[in-house]
């Protein structure tokens, strides 16, 4: 424990915010259909799905060894570098949030530390060629991959009768939607993970190539699963609403294929984005039933999120890591000062427009007004 510092210590309760965050930015990733269907209520939705998450958590460590030891040299980072990267991570996700945008938690989370690690360490901290093997190209892959086999499995019922296939695939979507859930721990809980383990080799209390501790992956997956109950209301109305129509052979169809890619991912060690996954299921279920009913501008957007997050993270990290690097623990002091801020900001700006468990099926839009609404309802 002597090398657990108080910076340590800071970087720890940061990474497990991160790992809050990425709960509830994520959980539209598996209940987002099921809700729009009514498969699920929505407050039993993600109750499941904070649970599983946190089952998920310890089935497999593989995400977390590619995190710590994989896409950065860990004999070159410090705790000071992976608080930074954090920095950028979340206000990116909150950013996302307030917007409805599902971007991708992981990348961001990736871009970051990428960034940070290049400013405190140099280009030669980064692996990129573990980047470009364990993160980019899955991240062009998997969104096809798991939209073409959507749209594959929802063909095959297309012809069956409405309304038997409507009452099965309702009951199937209550499994489906659960193995997302599983699936998502497995992944995203490991990412967490992955950054304390980094963490603890840079502050010389894990050796290299090290696996995370019991404590570490219990209290990632307790963080995600609570930031997964939180609901994330605001994304779960795009995902299950924006895209496309969904009905519940489209949502068995999207969550099977999803569940199949970030399982299969997770085994390979592939640091996957689980949104960029579970949306290209969605897209490929609503090209499947009818070109018409996927809303493209939705999509579109979507996609341009994709596209910034790792390099959005990767500056504002690396203007953390600047700050932090140059200005020691007032640097550090400012940067964690100006996040806070930052996040509250975000926060109190979500309240001029609420989106609930009450009113998260109401339309497929999500914005930010300058007036209070006349209804009163909690923000998530």
């Amino acid at each position: 424990m002597d090398h657990i510092t108080f910076l340590v210590a800071v970087v720890i309760v940061t990474a497990l915010a991160f790992d809050f965050t990425n709960g509830f930015h994520d959980t539209a990733n598996a209940m987002a259909t099921s809700i729009a269907t009514g498969a699920l209520k929505p407050r039993t939705a993600v109750l499941v799905s904070g649970v599983l998450n946190i089952v998920g958590a310890f089935l497999s460590t593989e995400v977390a060894k590619t995190v710590s030891g994989g896409i950065v040299d860990d004999t070159l980072v410090s705790p000071g570098m992976i608080f930074a990267g954090l920095v950028g991570a979340i206000l990116w996700n909150l950013l996302t949030w307030l917007v409805g945008l599902p971007s991708s938690s992981s990348h961001a989370l990736f871009g970051g530390l990428i960034g940070a690690v290049w400013v405190g360490a140099g280009s030669h901290g980064v692996h990129f060629d573990k980047v470009v093997e364990k993160i980019l190209i899955p991240a062009v892959a998997s969104p096809l991959v798991a939209g073409a086999a959507a749209l594959l499995a929802y063909r095959i019922t297309a012809r069956a009768r409405e309304k038997s296939v409507t009452k099965g695939f309702r009951l199937g979507q209550i499994a489906s939607a659960s193995l997302v859930s599983l699936a998502h721990g497995t992944n995203d809980a490991q990412k967490t993970m992955g950054v304390i383990t980094l963490t603890l080799i840079s502050a010389g209390a894990l050796g290299h190539d090290a696996g995370p501790p019991v404590w570490v992956i219990a209290s990632a997956g307790l963080a995600i699963g609570l930031g997964t109950y939180l609901g994330g209301w605001r994304i779960i109305r795009t995902m299950g609403k924006g895209l496309t129509d969904i009905q519940s052979p489209q949502g068995f169809a999207a969550e099977a294929a999803s569940t199949t890619v970030i399982l299969t991912s997770a085994h390979l060690g592939f640091a996957l984005s689980t949104t960029q996954v579970c949306s290209g299921g969605i897209l490929g279920a609503g090209l499947g039933r009818r070109l018409a009913e996927v809303r493209w501008g939705t999509a579109g957007r979507m996609v341009i999120a994709w596209l910034v997050t790792l390099p959005a993270a990767a500056l504002v990290g690396g203007v953390s890591a600047s700050v932090v690097k140059h200005g020691g623990n007032l640097g550090t002091a400012v940067i964690a000062l100006v996040a806070v801020a930052v996040a509250t900001s975000i926060v109190l700006a979500s309240r001029r427009n609420p989106v609930h468990a009450t009113n998260v099926n109401d339309t497929h839009e999500v914005t930010v007004r300058a007036t209070t609404p006349t209804h009163v309802g909690t923000a998530a």
